[in-house]
């Protein structure tokens, strides 16, 4: 039976949920479609932000959610459950991305990349109101950010994984992935703090 920390000390709060969902009878998933409902948005949002395919973003979370439940009574909870979805999500979006342009679209261009700016990505807007437009301003940044960049920032920074995890999920080494990052968040901040535009960067020297 599942616990309620993981091997490695982390709390897993949705153990009795996920627990549930386990132990169900074939044809009850209430306890399955709650742990939808929990991250639906959260995947729904990374799988855009991933593949900027706006089109398939719903399909994509949709068989996320799939591989994940046919997964689950195979997930042992050696990782919070949030952490296995985020892994089978970024993977699932990983393979779309080849399938629809082949690997070289993950190719790094270093003459293309900008090495120049902070490195922090800006705080979340403090006050509620402002919470829809800076969901929007971020949805609109990431979108003009080539894939190269995009895609491991999200990794990182979205889906907390470790720069070892990027390195094995996208075949490059550990330091091309620290650089992209590094460069991710450069080039997020301008966007972000208004000093180049979207169109900007994709002209941009």
């Amino acid at each position: 039976m599942l616990g309620f920390v993981t091997p490695d000390g982390m709390h897993d709060p949705d153990a009795e949920l996920l627990q549930a969902a386990r132990l169900a009878p074939d044809g009850d998933l209430r306890a399955f479609e709650q742990l939808v409902q929990l991250y639906r948005g959260r995947v729904l949002a990374d799988c855009r932000y991933l593949t900027r395919d706006y089109n398939n973003a719903e399909d994509l979370a949709q068989e996320v959610f799939v591989k994940a439940f046919f997964g689950l009574r195979g997930f042992e909870g050696r990782s919070p459950f949030r952490h296995w979805l985020q892994r089978i999500k970024v993977h699932h979006c990983l393979n779309h991305l080849k399938r629809r342009h082949g690997r070289e679209a993950l190719a790094i261009e270093e003459d293309a990349l900008e090495s120049q700016g902070e490195l922090s990505v800006p705080p979340a807007a403090e006050k509620a109101i402002e919470e829809l437009e800076r969901r929007e301003r971020i949805d609109s940044i990431l979108h003009a950010m080539p894939a190269t960049l995009r895609i491991p920032l999200v990794m990182r920074d979205m889906d907390e994984l470790s720069y070892e995890e990027i390195a094995a999920a996208l075949g490059i080494g550990l330091s091309a992935v620290k650089m992209r990052i590094k460069r991710a968040r450069e080039q997020f901040r301008r966007l972000y703090d208004g000093r180049r535009t979207p169109e900007d960067e994709k002209v941009a020297p």
